[in-house]
């Protein structure tokens, strides 16, 4: 998995690329959950993410969870098509700020 992460204004875009599974999801995390303490609102673009299991899931949950507790939101943009069949397999739609 690589990312590359863009900042405008008050938004923090994270492009994910790659498997997000087990392996990586500490990882994910110490990309997300940082940007999402300092406060800005986080898009994360999962357009070249090829494959997401459970553990990916839940860090997509847990950081929709962070940025609610801080005020803040976390956009799930560009999803590609593996990775919403998981989201909606999870019926996680309607939780998620996918768009």
């Amino acid at each position: 998995m690589t990312y590359k992460i863009t900042e405008e204004d008050n938004i923090t875009t994270i492009f994910l690329d790659g498997e997000i599974d087990m392996d990586k999801t500490e990882e994910v995390k110490e990309v997300i959950f940082p940007k999402i303490d300092s406060g800005k609102d986080v898009v994360l673009n999962l357009s070249n993410v090829q494959y997401m299991d459970s553990s990916g899931i839940s860090v997509l949950i847990e950081s929709h969870q962070k940025a609610l507790e801080k005020g803040t939101k976390v956009i799930i943009k560009d999803v590609s098509k593996s990775v919403l069949k998981v989201i909606m397999m999870a019926k996680l739609e309607q939780i998620l700020n996918l768009e």
